[in-house]
């Protein structure tokens, strides 16, 4: 591969991954103590929005070690407004498919899983919204599980 073909697909990957995050507008992951989520354990993020005429895409991402047991994760999702006003909400991970292959991306033993929560969200105040997520397993202790996080996302 000559030098110029090099220089000039690096530039091309660097303006593409470039064009891919400046849409976001929020995105963090927080750690679960010790990789053990415990059913009353609530990860809460704040999330501050100032442009109320732009529709947004929201994820939620996961990251479990390979040993965690199940194929899917559920989810109690609540998102309070400024102001006050709440929306509560379950939603459904999948992390394997049928056969137990990981869907996330990673190498060794951490997978990361990105999943659409809701397509073309409009907040209508400006503020900061409280997004937080509570595993709704069957288990006191959820083992596995590192991280969760939030991206926002303005819809291009």
């Amino acid at each position: 591969m000559s030098r110029f073909f090099q220089v000039i697909l690096f530039a091309e990957i660097v303006v593409f991954l470039t064009a891919c995050g400046s849409h976001s507008v929020f995105d963090k992951y927080k750690p679960i103590n010790k990789g053990v989520w415990n059913k009353d354990s609530v990860v809460v993020f704040e999330v501050p929005v100032t442009d109320t005429l732009q529709n947004y895409n929201l994820y939620i991402n996961v990251r479990n070690n390979i040993d965690y047991r199940y194929s899917n994760l559920w989810l109690f999702v609540t998102i309070e407004q400024p102001g006050g006003e709440t929306i509560k909400d379950t939603f459904e991970m999948v992390l394997a498919d049928p056969s137990g292959k990981w869907l996330g991306e990673g190498f060794g033993g951490l997978k990361t899983r990105e999943a659409i929560y809701r397509r073309n969200v409009f907040f209508p105040h400006s503020g900061d919204y409280t997004i937080s997520l509570q595993q709704g397993m069957r288990n006191d202790e959820l083992k596995g599980i590192s991280d969760v996080g939030v991206r926002v996302e303005k819809i291009k």
